[in-house]
C-alpha cells in the first residue's frame, strides 16, 4: 500500500494491500480514461451517469450543456466519481478463485464551475490534447458564444483512492492438480482503423493518446 488514505471513506478495506493513495498512481489511472461514472443524489433519488472526463493538474474535469441537470446538481451536493480499467480475465482452477485484473480510482467531493472564458478555453484545449495530442492547432477553437453555452466543472483530487489487482489466479494447493487451463487473458483498450469523413481521406489521421493501442492496418 502506498501513502495513507486522505479520509476514512477513501480507505480500501476489502483487500487493503491493493489500495494506493499516491498522486502518481491516481493520476496515471485517470489519464488513461476517457469516461467516468458519477454517482449523486437529488430529490428524485440516487443516480450514476457516465460522462467524458480528463485531468489537468490536481483536478478532474467534465463538461456539459449550460442547461444540464447533472451540471446543476453536481454544484449543489457532493458526488462520488469512479474510473475503472479492465486489464485481464483471471482464470483459476476453482470457480471461486476466478477474478479480474483492473485499475480503478474513486474520487469524492463537490464539483465547482469554471466561469472565466480564458479558463474555459484552456480547459477545452486540455480536453482535446487528452483525446488527440497535437490536434488543437489544426482545428477551429471554440467561439466566445460556444464557450458561453458550455458549462465546465472540476473536482479536486484531494480525496481519492486507487485500487489495483495484478497477477494470476490464487488457487489453493489442493486444486493445482486439476487438469484445466489456468492463467490470465490480457485485455486492452484499442483504437480501430480510422474512418475518414468525405473529403478528408487525403489528410493524416489524428494522433492517438497514449492510453489507446492502435489497431493493425489491413
Amino acid at each position: 500500500m502506498n501513502a495513507q488514505p486522505p479520509s476514512p471513506r477513501t480507505e480500501v478495506r476489502r483487500k487493503p494491500d491493493r489500495g494506493h493513495y499516491d498522486a502518481e498512481t491516481i493520476h496515471a489511472i485517470i489519464d488513461a480514461a476517457f469516461l467516468c461514472h458519477i454517482a449523486f443524489t437529488d430529490a428524485q433519488g440516487t443516480h450514476c451517469l457516465p460522462t467524458a472526463c480528463w485531468r489537468d493538474g490536481d483536478f478532474l474535469y467534465i463538461h456539459g450543456a449550460k442547461s444540464s441537470r447533472l451540471i446543476e446538481v453536481l454544484q449543489a451536493s457532493e458526488a462520488a466519481v469512479c474510473i475503472t480499467h479492465l486489464d485481464g480475465l483471471v482464470m483459476a482452477r476453482a470457480a471461486k478463485y476466478h477474478s479480474m485484473n483492473y485499475r480503478s480510482v474513486v474520487i469524492y467531493g463537490r464539483f465547482a464551475a469554471i466561469e472565466q472564458e480564458a479558463d474555459k478555453a484552456a480547459a477545452m484545449a486540455a480536453f482535446l490534447e487528452h483525446v488527440s495530442p497535437g490536434r488543437m492547432p489544426h482545428i477551429r477553437p471554440p467561439s466566445p458564444a460556444e464557450l458561453a453555452g458550455l458549462r465546465l466543472l472540476r473536482l479536486p483530487l484531494q480525496e481519492a483512492a486507487a485500487k489495483i489487482r495484478t497477477g494470476g489466479p490464487q488457487d489453493r494447493p489442493e486444486d493445482l492438480p486439476i487438469p484445466v487451463w489456468a492463467g490470465v487473458i490480457p485485455l486492452a483498450q484499442q483504437a480501430g482503423v480510422p474512418l475518414a469523413e468525405t473529403g478528408c481521406a487525403d489528410f493524416p489521421p489524428p494522433a492517438l493518446p497514449p492510453a489507446l493501442h492502435e489497431a493493425a492496418l489491413p
